[in-house]
C-alpha cells in the first residue's frame, strides 16, 4: 500500500503537475494541501551533513529524516554523485517525493578558490568580482548544489573581528555594489540552466557590529546608523534578487535577529518587500535560549517563526516543536503554511520538482571543476585584489636577471594557508605557494628558503639560518602574516600584531641593510608600525586563493601593475578602534595643536593606512577639479570633471574616488561618504578625463525622523586617490 501511495503522488507531483498550464502558486497549494503538520515542519529543517574531504558523510538519524519526509535540505553535502544518492532517498522513499535543498558555504569559490572577499573587494572591480562568483556557482551546482551561503554583507569597522575577511570592509557603498555583483554572479541569468545557485544574503543584521569585535556579540546601535551605514549593502543584494536572507546570531539592541520582528518583517518584508525565505544561522534558535529571551524550545520555534525566520538551521526545534505548537492552538496554521511555501517556491524556481536530478549530473562535473580558464580567472583576481602599501626605494618591480634570492618566512611556502578561510571544496595540495611561484617565474635563479620561525611559537631557533641566507642574497622576500586559521568565524583577537615572532624575524632580516621585500597574507588590517617604519616595500597580497604563487610572481616582477585599494581602515593600533574613514567631525575638531580637540595624547588620530589607499608602479597625478554647474535644482545632475595623468613609467589602473560632504545638515554629517569610483587603464604619458553625474540622491542622507532626505545646503564633492588625498569643490543644493 505504501508503494501505491508513494507512486501516486510522485505521478501526481512529479509528471501531471509540471505541465505548463499549472503555475507554481496553483502547484504549491496543491502540495501543501496533502502534506502533514510534520512534514511541513520537515520542510522548514535544515540539518547538516557530518564534514569530511569528500562531502559524503551523513549520520544515519537523518538518512530516517529524509525518508520520512520530514527534511528540507542538507548543507555541508556535495559531489553530483553523493547529492543524487541523498535526493533518491527523498523522491523515491518519501511519501510525497518533495526533492531537497542541498547548500554549503561557497564563499569564495568551490573547487577552484579565489582570494577571501575581503581581498577581491580591494580589487573594486564589479565585473572581476562578479565573475569569480559565476565561476563559483558553475562549480558549486555542477558538485550537486543549489544554494549557497553567501554573499556576506556585514560592514565591518573593527579588524579584531576575525569575520571581515568575508565581508568587503568598512564602506556601504561599495559593499552594496560587490553585493550586488555577487547576487547576480551567483544567480546568473536565473535557474532556466542548472548552472546557478540560489544566493543567501547574511547575516541579517548588523552582525559586523559586535561589542569589542568579539565574535557573537551584542550588537547596539541606534537605527540612524543602522539604516546609514550598515543596511544598504543587504538591501543592494535583495534588490539584486537574492532569494534567501541568514539571520544573524547576534542581538540587535536586545533583540536577538533571528527572533527580530523589527527586521524580519518591517525592514525585510515591509520596507524591502523581500519575497523569498529567512534561514537561521546554525542552531541560532536554540540560541535564544541563551540569549534569555525563550524559556524554552517550544517558545524558541514560536518566537523565531512568528518573527520572520522560516527555516531552521540544525536546532531540530522546528521539526521537534511545530506540530505541538500548531495543534494546540499557539502557532497559527497560516503562519506555518506561508513559511512552507516560501521554501517550496525556491524548490520549484530551481526545477527541482520538474527535475530532482538536474544538479547531479557525474558527467558535468567531472568536465567543470577546476577549470583552465577558471583557474586564469582566479590568478586574475588575484593579481587585482592585491595592493600596493610600501615602494619606497623602487624596488618593485623586480627584475627577472635576479641570480640569488632568499625567500623567508612561515607563509612563504604554505599552501593550505594561501586558500584562507572558508575554503569550500578547496584542495589545499592543489594550491600555488610563493615559493612555487618564484620558482616557476625565475627558472634560473638561485632561491633559498627558509621559514625563520614558526608562525606562532615564539622561539627564534630558525632565524640564524634565516640571516645567513639573507645575507648571502641579492634580495630578500620576507612572507609574513596571519595563519589561514586565524581569520573567519570565531577568530576574534585583541591584538593585531603579526603573531609569533614575525616581528623580531622582520627586524633581524632589516637590520642587515639588504633589499627586503615584504609580502602580507593576513584576511584583516593588522598593526604593522613598526614594519612600516623599517620595511621600504609592502605588498598586502591577503589570502589569494589556488593559484596565489602565481598571481604574486607576475605582480612582484612587473607583468601586472598592482592597482587594489584598501576597502578597510589599517589602524596605527587597536586603540584606535572603531576606526574608518567616514567619520562625523565633533564639536571639537583636531586642528593639529589645541589640547582640548578630540584627539589622543599618545597616537595621532590618522591611521596608518586609510580607507581606498593603495599605490602603483606608476605614478598618477590628478589636475584641478571643476563641475559644469555650482547648483542642483530639482532633479538636475552635476557633472564632475578631473584629468587623471600616467606621468610614470609603467602602463596602469587607478581607481579614482568621489566623496562627497554635507557641510550643513539638520544631523551631524559624516565628513565625506564614498560615493562613486571608476577603474581608468592609462598608459605612460597618457591622460584621460574621469567624470561622475551627481544628483540629489546622492546628497541625501538619513534624517532625526528616519526619512533618507536631501536638505538645501552647500556640499563639497572631492576627487581623489584615496579617502585622504582629494581635490575639493562645492556646489549648492537649492
Amino acid at each position: 500500500m505504501k508503494f501505491i501511495i508513494t507512486f501516486t503522488f510522485f505521478i501526481a507531483f512529479h509528471i501531471g503537475a509540471f505541465s505548463q498550464s499549472f503555475n507554481s502558486a496553483h502547484f504549491i497549494d496543491s502540495l501543501l494541501l496533502q502534506m502533514t503538520i510534520e512534514e511541513k515542519a520537515g520542510q522548514l529543517s535544515l540539518f547538516t551533513n557530518d564534514w569530511n574531504d569528500s562531502g559524503d558523510m551523513i549520520q544515519d538519524q537523518y538518512v530516517e529524516l529524509i525518508k520520512d519526509g520530514k527534511v528540507g535540505g542538507i548543507f555541508n553535502a556535495h559531489g553530483a554523485a553523493y547529492t543524487r544518492k541523498l535526493q533518491e532517498m527523498a523522491v523515491n522513499e518519501s511519501r510525497l517525493g518533495i526533492p531537497l535543498l542541498f547548500g554549503f558555504d561557497v564563499i569564495h569559490g568551490h573547487h577552484t578558490i579565489f582570494p577571501v572577499p575581503l581581498a577581491e573587494s580591494s580589487s573594486w572591480d564589479l565585473e572581476a568580482i562578479e565573475r569569480s562568483a559565476r565561476i563559483a556557482a558553475l562549480e558549486a551546482s555542477a558538485t550537486g548544489l543549489h544554494w549557497v551561503f553567501a554573499p556576506m554583507c556585514d560592514i565591518s569597522r573593527d579588524p579584531r573581528w576575525g569575520r571581515v575577511m568575508e565581508g568587503a570592509g568598512e564602506d556601504p557603498f561599495l559593499a552594496s555594489a560587490i553585493a550586488a555583483a555577487r547576487v547576480k554572479g551567483f544567480q546568473g541569468e536565473g535557474f532556466v540552466q542548472p548552472d546557478a545557485v540560489a544566493a543567501c544574503v547574511k547575516h541579517f543584521a548588523a552582525y559586523g557590529a559586535p561589542q569589542a569585535g568579539r565574535e557573537y556579540h551584542s550588537v547596539d546601535m541606534s537605527e540612524l546608523t543602522l539604516r546609514e551605514f550598515y543596511l544598504p549593502p543587504y538591501k543592494a543584494a535583495v534588490d539584486a534578487g537574492a532569494f534567501t536572507v541568514m539571520s544573524a546570531f547576534n542581538d540587535l539592541n536586545g533583540i536577538p535577529a533571528t527572533a527580530n520582528s523589527f527586521l524580519l518583517q518591517k525592514i525585510l518584508r515591509d520596507e524591502w518587500n523581500f519575497k523569498g525565505f529567512v534561514v537561521s544561522d546554525f542552531t541560532s534558535v536554540l540560541e535564544l535560549l541563551n540569549h534569555g529571551t525563550a524559556e524554552n524550545a517550544a517558545q524558541a520555534t514560536l518566537t523565531a517563526l512568528s518573527s520572520g525566520t522560516e527555516m531552521d538551521m540544525q536546532a531540530f526545534f522546528y521539526l521537534q516543536n511545530i506540530p505541538h505548537l500548531v495543534n494546540k492552538g499557539f502557532l497559527e496554521k497560516s503562519v506555518l503554511d506561508a513559511a512552507v511555501r516560501k521554501v517550496l517556491q525556491l524548490k520549484y524556481e530551481l526545477g527541482l520538482f520538474n527535475d530532482p536530478f538536474r544538479f547531479c549530473s557525474v558527467e558535468r562535473e567531472q568536465k567543470m571543476l577546476m577549470k583552465d580558464e577558471f583557474l586564469e580567472a582566479s590568478r586574475d583576481m588575484a593579481r587585482k585584489s592585491m595592493v600596493l602599501l610600501k615602494n619606497d626605494a623602487s624596488l618593485l618591480p623586480l627584475s627577472k636577471r635576479l641570480r640569488k634570492v632568499a625567500l623567508i618566512g612561515p607563509l612563504a611556502d604554505s599552501r593550505q594557508d594561501m586558500l584562507g578561510g572558508w575554503y569550500a571544496a578547496g584542495d589545499g595540495k592543489k594550491a600555488v605557494s610563493l615559493l612555487d611561484g618564484l620558482k616557476s617565474k625565475l627558472p634560473d635563479c638561485e632561491i633559498t628558503f627558509t621559514k625563520g620561525c614558526d608562525i606562532v611559537a615564539q622561539d627564534e631557533q630558525d632565524f640564524d639560518t634565516a640571516i645567513k641566507l639573507a645575507s648571502e642574497a641579492e634580495l630578500v622576500i620576507l612572507a609574513l602574516g596571519e595563519p589561514a586559521w586565524m581569520t573567519g568565524e570565531a577568530t576574534s583577537r585583541t591584538s593585531l600584531d603579526l603573531p609569533g615572532m614575525q616581528q623580531e624575524l622582520a627586524d633581524k632580516i632589516l637590520s642587515l641593510g639588504k633589499n627586503v621585500v615584504v609580502v602580507l597574507f593576513n584576511g584583516r588590517p593588522l598593526t604593522i608600525n613598526k614594519l612600516d617604519q623599517n620595511a621600504s616595500t609592502i605588498l598586502e597580497a591577503w589570502y589569494p586563493g589556488t593559484m596565489a604563487g602565481s598571481a604574486l610572481a607576475d605582480v612582484l616582477f612587473g607583468e601586472y601593475n598592482p592597482s587594489g585599494k584598501l576597502p578597510m581602515t589599517f589602524p596605527r593600533s587597536v586603540g584606535q578602534i572603531p576606526v574608518f574613514y567616514n567619520t562625523k567631525n565633533t564639536g571639537r575638531p583636531w586642528d593639529g595643536a589645541t589640547n582640548t580637540t578630540s584627539r589622543y595624547i599618545d597616537s595621532p588620530n590618522e591611521p596608518l593606512y586609510c580607507f581606498g589607499f593603495g599605490l602603483s608602479y606608476t605614478s598618477f597625478i590628478y589636475g584641478d577639479l571643476s563641475v559644469d554647474k555650482n547648483q542642483i535644482i530639482d532633479n538636475e545632475l552635476v557633472t564632475a570633471t578631473i584629468e587623471l595623468t600616467n606621468t610614470g613609467k609603467f602602463a596602469g589602473e587607478e581607481i579614482v574616488q568621489l566623496y562627497i560632504r554635507d557641510l550643513v545638515s539638520s544631523v551631524s554629517p559624516a565628513l565625506k561618504n564614498l560615493k562613486g569610483f571608476q577603474k581608468i587603464m592609462l598608459q605612460p604619458g597618457e591622460t584621460k578625463l574621469v567624470q561622475f553625474k551627481i544628483g540629489r540622491n546622492d546628497l541625501a542622507f538619513y534624517n532625526k525622523d528616519l526619512k533618507r532626505i536631501a536638505e538645501p545646503g552647500e556640499f563639497e564633492i572631492m576627487i581623489g586617490t584615496d579617502s585622504m588625498k582629494l581635490k575639493t569643490v562645492r556646489i549648492r543644493l537649492l
